[in-house]
């Protein structure tokens, strides 16, 4: 049972213990909370039980040191708590272990069972763990002799009963701060604030430290508003970094709010928040690396293979299921306004990865008087919505979807033709897609990126009568969803549908070759 990678939430139900025959079970990177039942400890025959990235909390559960069959484990960036269960010891066929990033205490038994084979990285992220083993690169567990054992526990009373009261002290002056703060209409916080996304905490200084503080050799791009750096994090992780320059003082509270929004938004085609930091005058997000760069570069740059057919249908199927999740799968629907081949990232398997939604939401924010109120980049942004916005007329969610959907319709139109809507042939009320309309049907051919056919597989594979069929539909679909009037415009589930069936038609085509 795979059920990972969703935005599952609550708690995990009791009847999860009847499923006695169960031999995988994946939960991982869900929503999920309270504590792990009891009723765990009835599959005896689970061998894998994945439950990290979640937020299950309280004690590690006991009852899982009844499943003797298991041989993998992760409960690793959860909330959980308290000693490492001694019922653990007992899997004696558990050859993979992560209890990383947790809040987990006390010592670890490296050297009693199945915990003997595992190392630092099984338990790291865990400030309270120790262990007198070098294996495992803990801190040493204090050792305190039994004559002192009574003494020590009365000093650690006293110790614990004056920290819990500079607590509630520190608390109550806090939600008077904060009371006054609201009254008096100002701002929240005067310090640094990180904000935990996926359980974890980055801080302004960590920050610094990981782009070499916003150093010229760590920059990767830059426009008006923004400007995204490379980052190396302690722990060697390879982020992005993208600093709002914002130019303005002011509350963090709406900057934070949508963040937190944000960073709950959970898709396999859009660029994951790690976390973001902010203060009075310093806004930034940290974001997923992806490796292989911008869709932008893989059609412009020579140097690069060239893409073809199936790739870019690939990749524009990606995108359209990135977002149709940020239209249709989210509690309230997200704009992008931005979508173009910038904002494309690739992965290493070349799987295409959103970025940038929900930015202009932030910048809108912070844009002062004298700049424009436009949403989104000139050559992607629809017509009418381009018109409303710079006269500054209220604009409804729905229309600004349906620009989404405009934009990603150029988006399409780009991808096939390798042609830039903003390209110096457009002029005198010419533009990408009037151009295409010009050579649709008759002289489509004429229009198509000559690197669609390149490669002995794409030779082979495809005549001329196939790739003419599913350029034309893809033009089609480009077309519709590019319409100037929102209302006949697609939406993105309808796209995901359309494009899919092309590719299939084209792939059941090769089959038959």
């Amino acid at each position: 049972m795979n059920l990972s990678v969703n935005s599952l939430s609550g708690y995990l139900p009791p009847e999860i213990g009847k499923l006695v025959n169960l031999v995988i079970l994946d939960l991982s990177k869900n929503q999920l909370s309270a504590t792990t039942p009891e009723t765990v400890s009835n599959l005896k025959m689970l061998e894998q039980l994945d439950l990290s990235n979640n937020a299950f909390q309280d004690n590690s559960p006991a009852s899982i040191g009844d499943l003797g069959s298991l041989k993998s484990l992760d409960l690793s960036s959860n909330n959980l708590s308290g000693i490492i269960p001694k019922s653990m010891e007992k899997l004696r066929y558990l050859n993979f272990l992560n209890l990383s990033f947790n809040m987990l205490s006390g010592l670890v038994p490296v050297k009693v069972g199945a915990y003997a084979n595992f190392i630092f990285q099984s338990f790291m992220g865990n400030l309270d763990l120790c262990g007198n083993y070098s294996k495992v690169k803990l801190p040493p567990c204090p050792v305190t002799t039994p004559s002192k054992s009574k003494k020590a526990l009365a000093w650690l009373k006293y110790v614990l009963r004056s920290i819990a009261a500079l607590i509630l002290m520190a608390l109550l002056l806090i939600l008077y701060i904060r009371y006054w703060r609201k009254s008096n209409k100002l701002p929240v916080s005067l310090i640094d604030l990180s904000i935990k996304l996926g359980h974890k905490y980055i801080s302004y200084y960590d920050i610094l430290n990981a782009t070499n503080n916003f150093g010229e050799a760590n920059l990767w791009g830059s426009g008006s508003f923004r400007s995204v750096y490379k980052g190396i994090m302690s722990d060697s992780e390879i982020v992005a970094v993208k600093f709002f320059n914002l130019e303005v003082e002011g509350p963090v509270t709406s900057f934070d709010t949508k963040c937190q929004v944000l960073k709950n938004v959970r898709h396999r085609n859009l660029v994951k928040i790690i976390t973001c930091c902010s203060n009075l005058d310093f806004r930034a997000l940290v974001l997923q690396y992806i490796p292989n760069g911008s869709l932008e570069n893989w059609l412009y740059n020579q140097g690069q293979n060239c893409l073809d057919i199936v790739q870019r249908m690939d990749i524009m199927i990606d995108v359209a299921l990135g977002m149709e999740y940020l239209h249709h799968g989210y509690t309230e629907p997200i704009v992008h306004c931005e979508l173009k081949p910038g904002n494309v990232l690739l992965d290493e398997d070349m799987v295409a990865h959103v970025a940038d939604f929900g930015i202009a939401k932030i910048l809108g924010k912070y844009k002062s008087k004298t700049q424009t109120a436009t949403l989104g980049s000139m050559g992607y942004i629809a017509p009418v919505q381009f018109e409303c916005s710079s006269n500054r007329i209220r604009i409804t969610r729905k229309s600004i979807l349906k620009g989404d959907i405009y934009s990603y319709g150029i988006l399409l139109m780009e991808t096939f033709t390798r042609k830039c809507p903003r390209d110096k042939m457009f002029v005198e009320g010419l533009n990408l897609r009037k151009w295409i309309i010009s050579s649709y049907p008759d002289r489509v051919m004429e229009i198509m990126d000559i690197g669609l056919c390149t490669g002995a597989e794409n030779a082979i594979m495809t005549t001329m009568d196939s790739l003419t069929q599913c350029f034309s539909a893809i033009m089609e679909l480009a077309m519709q969803c590019s319409s100037d009037l929102p209302e006949e415009r697609l939406n993105m589930s309808d796209v995901v549908v359309k494009l899919k069936k092309v590719k299939y038609n084209l792939m059941q085509h090769r089959r038959r070759l």
